[in-house]
C-alpha cells in the first residue's frame, strides 16, 4: 500500500470483549494499540467498561459497558459495538477481532453486506488455545471450546484475513497460508523492567536463590510441581526460595501446599503491571514449568519476555514456545521434562551456577531487545497493510 496517496491515516477499529482494566496481558492490546499510532495509524480500542474512563496506563481506549448474564452480555455488548461502528463505517479501514467476537461480528459482516457497498476488513486474530483439558473443563469451558472451533473453522472461510501469535498457532489451526496475512508475537516494553536488573541485589552464599512467577495460576500450569521440586530441593541441602504471584483456580491448593509443607513457598495475589518490574528485582531466576502440550508449544509467553528484560535468567522446560526464543544455554536453566524430576535437574543447574546469576540476567536483557512490542506492533501494521493492497489490488 501507498500511504502517500492517502489523505487520511489508515483507521483500525479493534474489539476486546472483556475488561483490559486490570487483564494481566494487558500491554498486547494497550502497547500494540500505541505502537500503532505512533506508526502512523489510528486506532479505536474497543473494550468493555465504563465510558466515562477513556485512559488505561496511558492509552486510550473507548470502553462500552456490558451487563454481566453469561451468553446475554456477549450479544448486548457486541450489539453496542456494531452500533458504533456502524456510525462511522465508512471511515474504518480494517476491523480486528477475536474468537469470542466472531459470531456477533459476523452478523454485523452480514448486515453490512446487504446494506452497503463499502466495509473494511474483517480480520480474525488468535492468541491462545483453550487452556482447560477436556476431562477438567467446566460446562461453561467446554462450551467456550467447541465456540473456539467452530469459530476458527468460520473464520477460515467468511472473513477476510486472519492473523495469530506464532506460526506454529498458524499451523495447529490449519489457517490457509492466503488467509493468513501476519504474525505478531508477544513482547515487552523494555524501558518498564530495564530497572529492575540494576536494583537486584545478587544472593550471597548463605542466601537463598529467589525463583519467581508471576501470572496465571492456573492447574495447567505446572506451578504445583515446581513448589514440589523446590521443596524437594531444600530438602538435599538446596537453598531456594519460590514466589508465586497472580491468581487462578489452583490459588488454593498452592496457599494449602505453602501452609502445610511449603516453608520455602510463599504465595501472594495478583499486582497491578506496574508493580510487576519491582517484585522481578527482588528475584533472582524467573520460571515457566509449563508442560510440552499444544496450547503451550503454539504460544508466545509475555512472562517470558518480561523475565528476560528484567534481566533474569530463566527455569524453563524444554518446550518449543521456549526453545524459539531462547537460542542458547547462556540465559536458561533447562528442565528436559515438566515433571519434578525434570525440574529439580534444572533447579541443580542454578545450584551449580549461582556464581554466574549476573553473567547470565545480562545476556538475557540483551536477548529481550529482539522481541519488543515495538517489534510485535511491525508486523502487525505489515499485515493489515497487506490486506488493505489486496483490498485495493481487487
Amino acid at each position: 500500500m501507498n500511504e502517500n496517496t492517502r489523505l487520511t491515516p489508515p483507521h483500525l477499529a479493534w474489539v476486546y470483549s472483556g475488561s483490559l482494566k486490570d487483564k494481566m496481558d494487558a500491554a498486547t492490546f494497550l502497547t500494540t494499540t500505541q505502537e500503532l499510532r505512533n506508526s502512523g495509524w489510528k486506532v479505536t480500542l474497543i473494550a468493555s467498561g465504563n465510558p466515562d474512563e477513556h485512559l488505561i496506563r496511558g492509552v486510550e481506549v473507548c470502553h462500552i459497558p456490558r451487563p454481566e448474564v453469561y451468553i446475554l452480555r456477549q450479544a448486548i455488548f457486541h450489539w453496542r459495538v456494531a452500533k458504533k461502528l456502524y456510525r462511522q463505517i465508512a471511515e474504518i479501514d480494517a476491523l480486528l477481532f477475536h474468537e469470542l467476537s466472531a459470531p456477533w461480528l459476523l452478523l454485523f459482516l452480514v448486515f453490512l453486506k446487504l446494506t452497503r457497498k463499502k466495509r473494511p476488513l474483517f480480520i480474525m486474530d488468535t492468541r491462545t488455545l483453550p487452556m482447560e483439558p477436556e476431562d477438567k473443563a467446566s460446562l461453561r469451558e467446554r462450551f467456550r471450546g467447541a465456540v473456539f472451533i467452530q469459530m476458527n473453522k468460520l473464520a477460515n472461510a467468511v472473513f477476510d484475513g486472519r492473523t495469530a501469535i506464532t506460526n506454529r498457532m498458524a499451523e495447529s489451526l490449519n489457517i490457509p497460508p492466503k488467509k493468513l496475512w501476519g504474525i505478531w508475537h508477544s513482547g515487552v516494553q523494555l524501558e518498564t523492567f530495564s530497572n529492575a536488573a540494576q536494583n537486584r541485589d545478587m544472593p550471597r552464599r548463605e542466601e537463598p536463590v529467589n525463583i519467581i512467577y508471576i501470572g496465571c495460576m492456573h492447574h495447567e500450569r505446572n506451578l504445583l510441581k515446581l513448589a514440589e521440586a523446590v521443596t524437594q530441593a531444600n530438602a538435599e541441602r538446596q537453598n531456594f526460595i519460590l514466589t508465586i504471584v497472580g491468581d487462578g483456580n489452583a490459588r488454593a491448593e498452592l496457599e494449602q501446599y505453602a501452609r502445610e509443607k511449603g516453608r520455602h513457598v510463599h504465595i501472594y495475589p495478583s499486582v497491578p503491571h506496574a508493580e510487576i518490574p519491582a517484585w522481578l528485582s527482588k528475584a533472582h531466576v524467573g520460571a515457566l514449568p509449563f508442560p510440552d502440550e499444544e496450547k503451550f508449544r503454539v504460544s508466545s509467553p509475555i512472562k517470558l519476555f518480561e523475565y528476560l528484560a528484567a534481566g533474569l535468567p530463566v527455569l524453563v522446560t524444554r518446550i518449543v514456545c521456549h526453545t524459539d526464543v531462547i537460542e542458547n544455554n547462556n540465559v536458561a536453566f533447562w528442565a528436559e521434562n515438566s515433571d519434578q524430576q525434570g525440574l529439580l535437574g534444572a533447579l541443580q543447574q542454578v545450584k551449580e551456577k549461582r556464581d554466574r546469576l549476573a553473567e547470565m540476567g545480562g545476556n538475557a536483557a540483551l536477548l529481550s531487545k529482539k522481541w519488543t512490542w515495538q517489534s510485535s506492533a511491525h508486523n502487525l501494521k505489515q499485515a493489515l497493510e497487506h490486506g488493505l493492497k489486496e483490498k485495493e489490488t481487487r
